[in-house]
């Protein structure tokens, strides 16, 4: 990490501990839009957080996967409610992917001045980020595109100004861009395990869209898109689960039993020991697939999808083990452990879950 990475770090993190604290986490988890629009805004206009990885020649500040992977570390101790993920990790690099100058020009500078939210939405009933299993219909009526179909576990639905929809078309699934105030759109939020990051079901009816990019191209960009977000995540786990370890260790120097830290003993000694070794493992395995994507390695994407398996296994044993440490106190839902372990269970389904994933592993080694 370069000193630059740490003041970025530093810089971020300062933000974050003014502006997403436990008991605003909690508050935002049960609001109505699920994040603070004024907080939104001052991370577009003082850190410039939404422009950061968008090419300068569409307003944002053009570095790569390095810089996003320490801001989404930052977010993922802070569990963070915005739309973060969903439009500079998922949106933008879908955008970007498309290859469709017209529409980065479009949608891309508002995105990264902050103004515009974003996100993509591939799943449908089944929870598959699959383009080809796309139900969700394309026709091209009149010299304008018209979706139906239903879309599930779309991050931010219900807030996104922009909608990118992968539907099927003659020549195979396409991807869209359908304004979420249309006429043709209904947006319900879900109730999910994680009320820290919001997910929605989208419902579309004859929606007036967009074509992105070609016709057919869509199984290419998700496919990329799935690249970058498996690394954007598996910053997100690590850094969580880092906070996670830091709680531990407080607890464990300061939480007298028997008249001694609780630290001291063999059995809790051992537990945080494991939980470090998984920590630094976690942040090494995120680190190096950025550096790859960064540098156009041609092992960036199994190293992306090896890096997604180890953290969120990694994540969801030391949120686990949190709790423990921590005890009595640990399993009641008034104590932030159990945030933890709910992002972490959610994160590490988010993008399809372990079977998916390790297949994901398999296909991008070549096996």
């Amino acid at each position: 990490m370069t000193s630059e990475l740490d003041d970025l770090r530093d810089a971020v993190r300062a933000f974050l501990l003014a502006k997403s604290g436990e008991e605003d986490v909690r508050k935002l988890m049960e609001s109505e839009p699920t994040f603070d629009p004024a907080v939104w805004a001052q991370l577009a206009e003082q850190l410039r957080l939404p422009g950061l990885a968008i090419p300068e020649q569409y307003g944002g500040d053009g570095f790569g996967l390095v810089e996003l992977g320490v801001v989404l570390e930052e977010m993922g101790r802070a569990l963070l409610c915005a739309p973060y993920f969903a439009t500079v990790v998922l949106a933008a690099h879908a955008l970007l992917l498309a290859d469709d100058p017209d529409a980065c020009a479009r949608y891309l500078p508002g995105i990264a001045a902050g103004r515009t939210t974003a996100t993509l939405a591939v799943a449908e009933r089944e929870g598959w980020w699959d383009s080809a299993r796309a139900a969700t219909e394309a026709r091209e009526q009149g010299g304008r595109w018209l979706l139906t179909g239903q879309k599930t576990f779309v991050l931010d639905g219900t807030t996104a100004d922009v909608l990118f929809v992968v539907a099927r078309t003659a020549a195979g699934p396409a991807l869209f861009a359908v304004d979420r105030d249309d006429a043709g759109v209904r947006c319900r939020p879900m109730t999910t395990l994680d009320a820290t990051r919001a997910q929605a079901v989208v419902t579309l009816d004859s929606a007036s869209a967009v074509l992105v990019g070609q016709p057919g191209d869509a199984r290419r960009i998700v496919a990329g898109v799935l690249d970058v977000a498996s690394v954007a995540l598996a910053a997100e786990q690590a850094g969580g689960a880092r906070k996670c370890l830091e709680d531990s260790a407080e607890y464990a120097r300061t939480r007298y039993q028997f008249g001694r830290p609780i630290g001291s003993f063999q059995a809790v000694k051992h537990t945080c020991a494991d939980m470090l070794a998984e920590v630094e493992l976690a942040e090494a395995t995120a680190r190096e697939a950025a550096r790859l994507h960064d540098e156009g390695d041609p092992g960036f994407p199994a190293a992306a999808a090896a890096a997604h398996v180890y953290c969120s296994r990694a994540y969801l044993s030391v949120a686990m083990e949190n709790i423990q440490v921590h005890g009595g106190i640990g399993f009641t839902w008034e104590h932030s452990a159990h945030l933890y372990f709910r992002r972490a269970k959610s994160s590490q389904l988010l993008l399809g879950g372990p079977a998916v994933y390790h297949e994901r592993l398999l296909d991008r080694l070549g096996i």
